[in-house]
């Protein structure tokens, strides 16, 4: 099983503006599979329980060293009790073995392997459904990390977990959210904390009651 866009993703946040429609009809589904399950929706961040269900086996191809291998995002997800039903419905192979995962690596919790970045899409749109991150602990990945509000991307930036969502005010069309939030977190003790927040405006060059200046 392989991912989609393989690991390094240069992915930007123009592409969560693209696909706003399929996200917000895809969160919608989301959160009516949630509250049939009795879930409890996105969850942002959390501490790093010791219990063993929260930890993930490690793929073969991770080995302990400090950059690990190729890791196999789509089992590491598949089988995370922490990841919604949901989202896991939605890891699908686009075309034969692909499978619509982005993967980073890089030390965001100071431990003795690179942390793993796993973001999941849709095919079509590349919609970020849900962001985790891994943590290598006895040989185990531990999820520290979760959101499942689609859409939502997860980055690594110089150390700090960068996560980016839409923003929808209420009249907004599905096709045109308003902007975008985007949370730096910062590994402290056992848990991602939330450090800086900003909020970025979606503006239009040209929007529906403005005409074009003359042209000649």
């Amino acid at each position: 099983m392989r991912g989609l866009t393989g690991t390094g993703s240069t992915r930007n946040r123009a592409t969560f503006r693209a696909a706003s429609a399929a996200a917000a009809a895809l969160a919608a589904v989301l959160a009516l599979s949630a509250c049939a399950a009795g879930g409890t929706g996105a969850r942002d961040e959390g501490p790093a329980h010791g219990d063993p269900a929260a930890g993930v086996a490690a793929s073969p191809s991770a080995g302990p060293s400090r950059t690990p291998g190729r890791v196999d995002a789509v089992r590491l997800v598949k089988t995370d009790p922490r990841v919604s039903a949901a989202v896991k419905r939605e890891l699908k192979p686009c075309v034969a073995d692909e499978y619509p995962v982005d993967v980073s690596y890089g030390s965001l919790t100071g431990g003795s392997a690179e942390d793993v970045v796993v973001n999941v899409l849709t095919c079509g749109d590349a919609v970020g459904v849900g962001s985790y991150v891994y943590r290598r602990e006895d040989g185990r990945y531990e999820n520290v990390f979760t959101a499942e509000e689609p859409p939502v991307y997860a980055e690594i930036d110089r150390g700090d977990l960068v996560v980016t969502k839409q923003v929808y005010e209420e009249d907004d069309p599905v096709s045109n959210p308003s902007g975008e939030n985007v949370v730096t977190y910062r590994w402290s003790a056992d848990r991602f904390v939330e450090k800086f927040r900003t909020h970025n405006d979606y503006g239009n060059a040209v929007g529906p009651d403005v005409s074009p200046a003359p042209t000649g």
